[in-house]
């Protein structure tokens, strides 16, 4: 097991100027980060991944598409080719840093709605839409992990049950399944079998608090979900994901209109000891 941090506390475009930061979070005890993927080049994530290789720390990355024109089960070919290339330019990004996966709701515009649910032709459109992003993923060693969201961020994908059959579907080793505590806690009856029931198409998970605050201060059920994960043999990252107002765009787009902690370094530092301490104890 790897423990992570999601830089998106702080921001969706890591540099140099995080230096500091990152050598904290190395010094914390954290395996790795997990990258933000909005903009730029692959050049500039593999100056990134450099860095990150001087520090000590590994990496994984994380995206979402920020805008309809790019919607991937858009009924208009044209924007889900956009689609296509958005999600592709982040999967060469992501190898570029040296990640191999990049997880994140990569299957449909975040916070854009139809009023309805999903429909036939739209998951077939994602379906196509997976399979084509997936051959790419695959030519650059990268895995993508698909997030099931809580219904008021998306309505294609927002249990694990729905995100496990569509995969199925799918069909493509390369574009896999993501686990969230804080979207299980709100969607799932019970999150702990939403976990169990679709082990095998999960390769990644995200350690969020039900406030996205810090991990261990609010209602997860921390115990069992450990036990979970660690009984499943999963043995992969357990990257802590919270949320602060300090991005205003990215503050609006989850909802945060407080501060969930005292101080960042609360987030990381006792998080980071909330997943060493409730993983040793899930035996």
């Amino acid at each position: 097991m790897k423990i992570g941090m999601c830089m998106f506390l702080w921001t969706t475009s890591v540099g140099r100027k995080h230096e500091k930061l990152l050598r904290d979070i190395h010094a914390t005890g954290f395996d790795g980060v997990e990258i933000p993927i909005f903009e730029g080049s692959p050049d500039d994530y593999r100056r990134l991944g450099g860095l990150l290789d001087d520090i000590g720390l590994e990496r994984t990355a994380v995206s979402a598409m920020p805008d309809p024109s790019m919607n991937l089960i858009s009924p208009d070919p044209e924007t889900r080719n956009r689609g296509i290339t958005y999600t592709q330019w982040a999967i060469d990004c992501a190898a570029a840093l040296g990640a191999d996966r990049l997880s994140g709701p990569l299957h449909s515009t975040l916070g854009h709605f139809s009023g309805a649910g999903p429909t036939a032709a739209e998951l077939r459109w994602s379906i196509s839409s997976q399979r084509t992003i997936g051959e790419h993923a695959a030519k650059r060693g990268v895995t993508v992990a698909l997030e099931a969201l809580n219904r008021f961020e998306c309505y294609l994908l927002n249990t694990m049950d729905d995100l496990a059959a569509h995969l199925d579907e799918i069909g493509h080793p390369n574009i896999r399944a993501m686990y969230d505590t804080f979207h299980s806690n709100i969607e799932e009856a019970d999150p702990i079998g939403a976990f169990t029931r679709n082990k095998d198409c999960i390769v990644h998970v995200h350690i969020s608090e039900n406030d996205r605050g810090v991990p261990g201060r609010g209602n997860i059920p921390w115990t069992e979900t450990f036990k979970a994960i660690r009984a499943s043999g999963y043995d992969g990252w357990l990257t802590i994901e919270a949320f602060g107002r300090a991005l205003k765009d990215l503050a609006a787009a989850t909802k945060v209109w407080r501060d969930f902690s005292e101080t960042p370094e609360a987030v990381y530092r006792e998080g980071y000891r909330h997943i060493r301490t409730g993983w040793q104890a899930a035996v």
